[in-house]
């Protein structure tokens, strides 16, 4: 098998987190669903992580692609710690970080700053979130 059809053939995978104190979780289901019936291997955190355990267990799971689920309010202080998280343990540069939620337009800017590749608020097709992830997952070796 050559190298082109052997990056056709992987599988992304993908991780879906709570982070935080936000305890509604019936979106990141819904996309975690939705993300499985595309073909994607999804890992979900389940309810109120901290940001150390999200990013320990996308290093762990060896993801492509780390979907934060934040309705709190809470992005501007969680989210970066998450980024600065995958930084450190080297896995910034080889994962889509993207965000769903509860987002005012004022934050987005700032949080896309710091590496979140896209956020996706209310609204947001579910096709429209799984092509972004085809286009823009991480190629890996």
């Amino acid at each position: 098998m050559s190298a082109d059809q052997e990056q056709a053939e992987r599988t992304i995978r993908c991780l879906v987190a709570k982070v935080g104190l936000d305890g509604h979780d019936r979106g990141a289901h819904v996309i975690a669903r939705a993300f499985r019936d595309a073909g994607f291997e999804v890992v979900y955190s389940g309810l109120h992580r901290a940001p150390e355990e999200v990013v320990q267990a996308a290093v762990q799971e060896d993801v492509d692609v780390l979907g934060i689920s934040i309705l709190s309010g809470a992005h501007n202080t969680l989210v970066p710690k998450i980024l600065e998280g995958l930084k450190e343990y080297g896995a910034f540069e080889d994962t889509l970080v993207l965000v769903g939620g509860i987002v005012p337009d004022d934050d987005k800017e700032e949080l896309r700053s710091l590496g979140v590749a896209e956020i996706f608020g209310p609204g947001a097709s579910m096709d429209e979130m799984i092509d972004y992830v085809h286009e823009h997952a991480p190629e890996r070796n």
